[in-house]
């Protein structure tokens, strides 16, 4: 049987990309979005018709989530894999011997730490019903404390740090159940977080989304002590 997935964020760049390469697959995929579909996604219904359903998921409003959720229910009684990947990038700049937006870094953190949690939240007792039980968050290089060397970009490095938080919390409790979650950090992509495709990155969403699934699909029923935190290719990163 196929599997079911939950992709959010999935409009346009690595969350699109994801929704191409697992429709190829043969999965069951939905595509959570903000707004009206792109172009680019609807073409991928048109093409994929009985496997790609069209669901609004905005992660910052749990009653949208919440219909989203029935919506799902009613194509499919479980979901293998969630994948949050809906994330925005916030003021990139400010140091902290600079004015800053904390309004921004408030708007950062709903969406890529409480946005995740929230999905999950609600999505967990379709996910129970899977044998895989797999949250993939969509995490990245700039939660490493680590390897921190930044001096800005404060909303985003802090969101991810505490997405990681977040995750081994939730892989503590899903794992008594035979679940788990991995983390994933997709490279430098280029994605429109910055309001523009960055065309300066060196991996396009496709080729990013492929290295995320097969890692998906390698560690779908590995559950270590800790959730794994991998680069697109499979590197182990610091916490």
């Amino acid at each position: 049987m196929a599997r079911v997935v939950l992709v959010t964020g999935a409009n346009r760049g690595l969350g699109l990309g994801l929704v191409r390469q697992l429709l190829e697959k043969g999965c069951m995929v939905f595509a959570g979005i903000r707004g009206e579909a792109s172009s680019e996604l609807e073409q991928l219904k048109a093409a994929y018709s009985n496997h790609l359903e069209i669901v609004a998921i905005d992660v910052t409003d749990s009653k949208i989530i919440e219909e989203a959720k029935v919506r799902v229910e009613a194509r499919s009684s479980k979901l293998d894999w969630l994948i949050n990947n809906a994330a925005i990038l916030g003021d990139t700049r400010a140091t902290v011997l600079d004015t800053m937006n904390f309004e921004d870094m408030m708007s950062v953190f709903d969406t890529n730490t409480l946005g995740p949690i929230r999905v999950t939240n609600t999505f967990l007792p379709l996910l129970l019903k899977s044998k895989t039980k797999l949250i993939v968050n969509i995490s990245s290089e700039a939660g490493s404390v680590a390897d921190c060397h930044r001096i800005n970009n404060f909303g985003y490095c802090m969101s991810k740090s505490a997405l990681n938080m977040q995750s081994a919390l939730v892989h503590n409790r899903l794992k008594e159940f035979g679940g788990g979650v991995l983390i994933l950090h997709p490279g430098w992509v280029q994605t429109y977080m910055q309001g523009k495709l960055d065309t300066a990155a060196p991996l396009t969403a496709d080729e990013s989304a492929s290295k995320l699934i097969a890692l998906a699909e390698q560690y779908e029923y590995v559950r270590e002590a800790k959730p794994l935190f991998l680069d697109y290719l499979g590197n182990r990163l610091q916490w």
